[in-house]
């Protein structure tokens, strides 16, 4: 699947090709097409299905079971009778018969159907069965004549495609068997043959044949674990692409070793765990070598990264540059000003905060005082990326909460230095292998161990038969002088779940509380209404704080020891876990309440892991084993292409593999020049194309 200058007939050509060349597609399926991100014929192809029916595997009427999907062959017994319950509902009834039984075939408002079946015909159905006191019936099954020769809705295994309202299956399995006549058998394969005999992979055309209609369940997990396995490995391939470009493009800045240093870390308030000083070693062993650090610290919810980041920082200023330090809100930049300012002050070093809602004079003297070299240390929001951000020395740049800035944003922060060393911290707990796949681009560090003498935040999964004693259990600590958050997940409305919408189950629990300071937060809010709210939480003029967003990581409110959840079920555990680490910051204990709506025995399940433990990583691993598919929170980094088929939970094995692979390909070829890794390279720089010009590969 790669561009030929000058072969405008190619393959390539015909995948860029608009949708509308597929037989069938208009104007206005294309539109309905283009929600699904589905522009052109290469598109379509590579649409996979999210789930399959084996429709090919046959019961006898007698042989059926309640609620299960299967197919079966039968004889039309009877004409098609229309009742009208009700206004706008009318069903469609037809007799059904085979050896051992009858089954009634039921559709709803289907009109078209009264004069669609012929009694004595053979038909083959497949749907739901639904066993009522006296009779059996299939409720909407797709069929087709037995006697068809081209049955492309049954006798086989059936894609099930992510859908939009308006795109029935039909409608997006048929355009994509159009699209693979057009393009079956002449796409190129990306890898070069040793790597898809030693890893026993299938060819291109075969996998993406069978990966929409596998012939049988072999073929479906050939095609899979071959279009896995090269998602992964081209994924490693450009992360370890951009990492051997950043160590070997570029000549770092080698910092001093500062005497100071053993003082200021015994100047400190609290001593630091041993972790926090094994991964100081590695930032400092990095900030003292040629090369360009580009560390990642990972470390759970109250961990210490940022005094980390702070000795960092101080070696950074003591050997004669500036650190910069970029966070997602201004309230994490104002408390982040504060606390180091308190560290640093006394050995005269000159810190800034920079945030887009302060005032112009205030912002230009800090720009002025930045450029000229005689602010030390910057802190502050997205403003400073902006372009009259200027550094007079810039050495270090630092992000916190990586999830939440692109690799665009990080590197034209760098950019505003002569190569200066990076270093990423985040509070998402990932498991090391994973951290090493999504991270590939950096090195990674890992605090794992909480500072003495917290308490652990004490939880409790509830139903809301407990909702009155939970509503006194928040009073009572109100009534202390202590703070709670109240979170509420987003609802889509698009969600076909029955469930209140965030914003009216948050305005239901402020009005529940209307005797005591509530604040509310909503996705609907502008950012600085939401900021506002935020601040008047933090500085203590709200009891509770009700939101639909995730409370922002990092904000500090030591007074706050009350977290409850709504909905716990919707939140994935690792979200759970980084909400519950907003409390528990101050020295009396705190307590996470979570209620459960679902009764599944997975919820229950995950319920139990967050009563039982207080370990991000543990958590982590837990959520990878019962959650398995799904988006596990803060993986997902801005930046990285998005996957279309792997699962970087369940495709653990395969993603170990594809990491082998990677690495024994650069071995061979370190810049893929060689004649068999072109097109590796080609695919590599489709797929990373931002993300490869910002570090100049491209």
């Amino acid at each position: 699947m790669y561009k030929e200058k000058g072969n405008e007939k190619g393959t390539e050509y015909i995948l860029q090709k608009s949708i509308q060349h597929i037989k069938g597609i208009g104007q206005s399926r294309a539109m309905l097409f283009n929600k699904l991100g589905i522009f052109t014929i290469g598109d379509a192809v590579t649409y996979f299905p999210r789930d399959y029916e084996d429709r090919g595997r046959f019961k006898t009427i007698s042989q059926m079971s309640d609620g299960e999907m299967c197919s079966f062959e039968g004889v039309i017994a009877s004409k098609v009778t229309e009742s009208r319950p009700r206004r706008g509902l009318t069903i469609q009834k037809v007799s059904v018969r085979d050896n051992t039984g009858t089954i009634f075939a039921v559709w709803f408002n289907q009109s078209y159907l009264k004069n669609a079946f012929r009694i004595g015909e053979k038909y083959i159905f497949f749907g739901k069965v639904n066993k009522k006191n006296s009779y059996i019936e299939i409720q909407n099954p797709v069929y087709e004549k037995a006697d068809s020769e081209n049955k492309k809705n049954t006798c086989r295994i059936v894609p099930i495609y992510p859908s939009t309202a308006k795109l029935t299956q039909n409608i997006i399995r048929t355009t994509i068997e159009n699209a693979l006549e057009l393009v079956s058998g002449k796409i190129e394969d990306c890898l070069p043959q040793y790597i898809r005999s030693k890893y026993k992979l299938s060819e291109i055309n075969y996998a993406i044949c069978n990966i929409h209609f596998p012939k049988c369940d072999e073929s479906f997990k050939m095609a899979r674990y071959r279009l896995v396995f090269e998602e992964l490995l081209l994924l490693q391939l450009g992360l370890l692409s951009i990492k051997n470009s950043l160590e070997n493009s570029k000549k770092g800045i080698r910092f001093k070793k500062i005497a100071e240093m053993q003082s200021f870390i015994e100047s400190l308030p609290f001593k630091l765990t041993d972790a926090q000083m094994m991964v100081f070693k590695e930032i400092e062993k990095d900030m003292e070598s040629e090369k360009v650090m580009n560390r990642l610290v990972q470390g759970d919810v109250g961990s210490g990264k940022t005094i980390v980041a702070v000795l960092a920082m101080f070696k950074a200023v003591k050997s004669g540059y500036q650190a910069a330090l970029m966070v997602p809100t201004e309230i994490l930049a104002e408390q982040h000003y504060k606390s180091i300012n308190e560290h640093m002050s006394k050995y005269g070093i000159n810190i800034a905060l920079l945030t887009g809602s302060q005032p112009k004079s205030k912002k230009q003297e800090i720009l002025e005082q930045t450029k000229d070299g005689s602010v030390d240390i910057v802190i502050g929001t997205h403003a400073l990326i902006e372009d009259n951000v200027l550094f007079e020395r810039l050495g270090l740049v630092i992000t916190d909460e990586q999830h939440r800035f692109g690799v665009r944003q990080r590197n034209t922060l760098s950019k505003k230095g002569d190569n200066p060393d990076m270093l990423v911290m985040t509070a998402t707990p990932i498991p090391r292998t994973l951290a090493l796949i999504l991270y590939g681009d950096l090195d990674i560090s890992i605090i794992n161990e909480l500072p003495p003498g917290r308490k652990p935040v004490k939880t409790y999964a509830v139903d809301n038969s407990m909702r009155e004693r939970i509503n006194n259990f928040i009073r009572k600590k109100v009534s202390e002088g202590q703070q709670v958050y109240i979170v509420c997940p987003l609802i889509e409305e698009s969600d076909a779940i029955d469930a209140k919408s965030a914003v009216k189950t948050a305005e239901d629990i402020a009005n529940c509380f209307s005797d005591l300071r509530v604040g509310l937060i909503h996705g609907k809010m502008k950012q600085a209404d939401k900021e506002a709210v935020m601040r008047g939480f933090v500085e203590g003029n709200l009891d509770i704080l009700v939101s639909t967003t995730v409370i922002e990581v990092g904000v500090n409110v030591p007074n706050a020891t009350v977290m409850v959840i709504e909905n716990a079920e919707r939140f994935g555990l690792a979200q759970l876990h980084q909400l519950r680490g907003r409390v528990g910051r101050g020295s009396a204990q705190s307590y996470c309440i979570l209620f459960n709506e679902s009764r599944s025995q997975v919820s229950r399940e995950r319920m139990k892991v967050m009563e039982k433990t207080n370990d991000g990583f543990v958590i982590s691993e837990k959520d990878l084993k019962i959650r398995g598919p799904g988006e596990f929170f803060g993986t997902r980094q801005h930046g990285l292409p998005d996957l279309k088929i792997a699962n970087l939970y369940r495709d653990m094995d395969i993603l170990k593999s594809a990491q082998e692979a990677a690495l024994e390909i650069l071995s061979k070829d370190r810049h893929l020049e060689k004649d068999e890794h072109l097109k590796l390279r080609n695919k590599i720089e489709e797929m990373f194309l931002s993300k490869l010009k910002d570090v100049g590969l491209n």
